[in-house]
């Protein structure tokens, strides 16, 4: 039952990122409108550049963990290799956020408003948090098989 549930929360959160990187790559206006992203009037332009080739490419690469959390709910056991690859692509992706806004923010670049940036901080944590943890249970269960 615990796997279930942490397979879901996993999907959820995992699912979050992706959809919203999709979202705010196809329609950055809507993703702005929605929380996601912020409006290009309200950062510095290269932090919106920046941001939007990164919501681009992260369109292409985060689905693999939500499909390791959907595979985790079907005790499927190819969701070891995509939890192993997503995993990389959300610590690769949490990490590359936060040391960016925090190098942003240091050098008085816009970012954001202080609400939208503690909730990005909070969220990014979450990702890369939720794929190390699922890295490391993918090779306990390599390891063990």
């Amino acid at each position: 039952m615990m796997e279930i549930i942490g397979a879901g929360f996993l999907t959820l959160l995992s699912l979050i990122a992706w959809i919203g990187q999709l979202v705010y790559a196809v329609s950055p206006r809507l993703g702005a409108k929605l929380g996601i992203g912020e409006a290009e009037a309200d950062v510095d332009e290269v932090f919106y550049i920046d941001a939007r080739g990164e919501a681009i490419w992260d369109s292409f690469i985060l689905w693999m963990l939500p499909v390791a959390g959907i595979l985790i709910m079907f005790s499927n056991p190819l969701w070891v290799y995509f939890g192993l690859i997503g995993g990389g692509a959300y610590v690769y992706f949490s990490g590359r956020n936060l040391i960016t806004r925090i190098l942003m923010q240091h050098n008085r670049i816009q970012i954001g408003n202080s609400n939208n940036i503690k909730i990005a901080y909070l969220f990014l944590t979450l990702w890369g948090v939720s794929a190390l943890v699922t890295i490391v249970i993918a090779l306990e269960t390599l390891v063990r098989q």
